[in-house]
């Protein structure tokens, strides 16, 4: 491991604290609540690490109770070395408990390592939440991770829940510094003299996200904006505000397009009510209806699929979706005529 040394404290002749360090404060202090443990996700790099000491300025002043948890994903040689320093950091700044896990990262995983880390990374996270009965977990993504997650959904071509990028909050997440750069959490942790590591995943060309970080957006900043990253998390707001409308409304329309459920367990969509819906609409609504059924989120190569199933002179289906469910359209000569039925592969 080769850590990035930070200096020690701010210049006594100079007592006004760097903007960066007030910004974290405020982001940090905005979301923790006095009564309720918190858990910090600590990696040992700058992001983190920056989280960790804003965090740490609230319990000082007795405002919050905050503790770690630090995720060895035992994927680098020095991962034990890592996941040792990183805790001793969090409890130098007084957060308590601190919970260092290992993950188990399937390598045979289909969905890739990227996204088999992040499953065993969760995994653990809920592990901790039972442990310690904390009521929320903080995670150090920034403005740069928006701006990377952005230009991700736009190489996939997916839609408007994509394009919102990261969530600020998703149930017991949350994620304060959504708001600050990269360069911000540095300034932080030199600031507060952490030593922090880089990750060399992070510089891998072989990851799609490194690419991104590390060709995509220098050149977009070079070529395109200098405020590209900025540009791109306010797309990813823009766009959260509109796809949260856009899932009420159809939250809305599969509350009043739903038939009950069969002794099966599947369920009906009133075919000629759901074409009259807007494409925005129905397309949420037949991914409503699939988790309905027990299935996993569809792709919108699969929900594409099924609206094909909505023309009466093309297949009745069965298209079979994510999850191990299955749609298709009722015919004539059946008792569901009229009807989009989905529900387990049978």
């Amino acid at each position: 491991m080769t850590p990035t040394p930070g200096s020690s404290g701010s210049c006594p002749s100079m007592p006004k604290l760097p903007e960066a360090v007030n910004r974290a404060r405020a982001a940090v202090g905005g979301v923790l609540e006095a009564e309720k443990l918190a858990l910090i996700a600590c990696s040992g790099g700058a992001d983190s690490l920056a989280l960790v000491a804003a965090a740490a300025h609230h319990v000082r002043r007795g405002q919050a109770r905050v503790g770690g948890v630090v995720v060895d994903h035992q994927l680098h040689p020095d991962s034990a070395e890592i996941t040792a320093t990183a805790a001793a950091q969090l409890r130098d700044l007084g957060l308590d408990p601190v919970l260092t896990l290992a993950a188990d990262v399937d390598p045979s995983s289909p969905d890739g390592p990227e996204a088999a880390a992040r499953s065993a990374r969760y995994r653990a996270f809920g592990q901790a939440l039972a442990e310690t009965g904390a009521a929320h977990i903080l995670l150090a993504h920034t403005r740069d991770d928006q701006a990377e997650q952005v230009l991700l959904g736009l190489a996939r071509g997916s839609g408007t829940r994509s394009l919102a990028g990261i969530p600020a909050r998703r149930g017991p997440f949350l994620r304060p510094l959504l708001g600050l750069s990269r360069k911000e959490t540095e300034a932080v942790c030199t600031h507060e003299g952490l030593s922090w590591w880089e990750d060399p995943a992070n510089a891998d060309p072989k990851y799609l996200r490194s690419r991104i970080r590390t060709e995509i957006l220098p050149t977009l900043e070079q070529r395109l904006s200098g405020s590209i990253r900025e540009s791109l998390a306010r797309t990813a707001q823009i766009a959260a505000e509109d796809a949260a409308y856009l899932e009420a409304q159809a939250k809305e329309a599969f509350a009043r397009l739903l038939e009950d459920p069969d002794e099966q367990g599947d369920l009906r969509l009133d075919l000629e009510r759901l074409v009259a819906e807007s494409p925005a609409i129905r397309r949420r609504v037949i991914a409503l209806a699939v988790v309905a059924v027990g299935g996993s989120n569809p792709s919108s190569e699969r929900i594409a699929a099924v609206e094909q199933l909505l023309v009466r002179q093309g297949s009745a289906g069965p298209v079979e979706l994510e999850g191990h469910v299955r749609a298709e359209r009722g015919t004539r000569d059946t008792s569901d005529y009229g009807k989009l039925v989905l529900g387990p592969r049978r």
